[in-house]
């Protein structure tokens, strides 16, 4: 239903032309067919090349030299990126990855005995060990909302469970092993309703989909740079509310989290980055800049009308397939296509795939363990796709997926 709706949009499609563009900036796409961009996408040329120019002029003139010189264009990066979500560049923090930003976010909130956390059975797993971890240290109380029937995430539940003693909203907009889409603005509104802090885990969506915070209206947001923004390994940034900012207490000190210093105290600046580290690689900064302003200069509204249209297609075809179940629910569904092929391990699937140049990833019980669990799925096969990805390729998966399928039956029946 989402998909027809989809269509009706007044979105430009991309041109043949464009679509060969993108790949020939990605020289990874010659090689193999990469349908691990749930996991790390391929980034354009353009990221690696930045990265590695500002390496080589820190070999040849110095670090802090290189630094130095290009201090002007790095701080442009926080500007970027706000302009990315809608969000102002002194409520952007440059981490390493979105488990560090929302660690920084959950952890720098002040607990208490018998404050409740409301999460759904999508939330991460290393965002599951952070709520078990302040179980065990201040007593908290978790609540999982499950989806509902047809895979949706039931705001009226969420709201529902809401009680005086609820301190935290923190879902992940979309999960790591599975393609629905969680419903960020509904979910916010409730926060906001009820004044309740709300973390959003975005680290799947921003790059995939528009992702504006102040339609969302959560105080905080979690990004990683690897996934469908196609940065570096070892980027990712946090969004906090300019009126939260001081609602969180800092978890380590450094030159950069402060203004001014003496021997009797010290003065916090007033922006996000009070929550960076000054130490930090500034060729992957650099990396994540490109890849920023490689995903604005396309229009991210064109990048998820072309993901919705392949991963469409590819349910579609996988549906066609006797012996492979597509495990996908709900009305909103995004790039992760999620699958299983009976009687045949998800690793088994993964690695004679792999052996064909075709990358496709595992969604292990424990990435969403309510999720999993409740299902009942040990493991899954990932397959997620981009905007460079084309139909010609989904077809060349699709017809390896029927031979593994094939072969499969034939043994059962010898």
């Amino acid at each position: 239903m989402y998909f027809t709706n989809m269509l009706i949009m007044e979105v430009k499609p991309f041109t043949e032309a464009e679509i060969q563009a993108f790949r020939a900036d990605t020289k990874g796409t010659a090689e193999r067919i990469h349908l691990n961009n749930a996991g790390a996408a391929l980034p354009p040329d353009i990221v690696v090349n930045a990265m590695v120019d500002f390496l080589r002029e820190e070999a040849l003139y110095g670090g802090y030299e290189t630094e130095a010189k290009y201090r002007t264009q790095l701080d442009h990066t926080h500007t970027l990126i706000a302009q990315l979500i809608q969000a102002h560049p002194d409520e952007i923090a440059l981490v390493e990855n979105a488990s560090a930003a929302w660690d920084i976010a959950f952890n720098g909130l002040d607990f208490k005995q018998g404050d409740e956390v409301i999460t759904s059975e999508m939330e991460y797993a290393s965002n599951v060990l952070g709520l078990l971890n302040a179980q065990k240290l201040y007593g908290i109380v978790i609540k999982m909302i499950p989806n509902d029937a047809e895979g949706n995430f039931p705001v009226s539940a969420l709201e529902a469970a809401i009680t005086a003693r609820t301190k935290l909203i923190a879902v992940t907009h979309i999960p790591s092993t599975a393609g629905n889409v969680l419903p960020a603005a509904e979910i916010g509104e409730v926060a906001r309703k009820h004044n309740i802090v709300y973390l959003l885990d975005a680290c799947q969506s921003v790059g995939q989909m528009p992702v504006d915070v102040q339609a969302i209206g959560c105080d905080m947001l979690a990004v990683t740079g690897r996934k469908y923004l196609r940065g570096p390994r070892g980027s990712g940034f946090l969004y906090v509310r300019r009126q939260m900012l001081d609602k969180l207490k800092l978890l380590f000190f450094d030159g950069r989290t402060v203004t001014s210093m003496d021997q009797q105290g010290f003065v916090v600046r007033e922006d996000a980055r009070r929550f960076e580290w000054y130490e930090k690689n500034f060729a992957v900064m650099m990396g994540l800049q490109k890849a920023v302003e490689y995903a604005l200069n396309i229009d991210v509204e064109r990048i998820w009308q072309r993901i919705q249209q392949l991963a469409f297609l590819f349910r579609q075809h996988l549906r066609e397939l006797e012996g492979i179940t597509v495990h996908d629910q709900g009305d909103e569904l995004c790039g992760i296509v999620t699958f299983s092929i009976a009687g045949v391990p998800a690793a088994e699937v993964r690695a004679k795939l792999a052996a064909r140049n075709m990358n496709v990833n595992i969604g292990f019980a424990k990435s969403t363990l309510y999720y999993m669990n409740r299902k009942g799925l040990d493991g899954i096969v990932r397959a997620s796709v981009h905007y460079y990805n084309t139909e010609e390729e989904i077809e060349k998966v699709c017809l390896e997926l029927r031979a593994i399928s094939q072969q499969n039956a034939y043994k059962t029946l010898l």
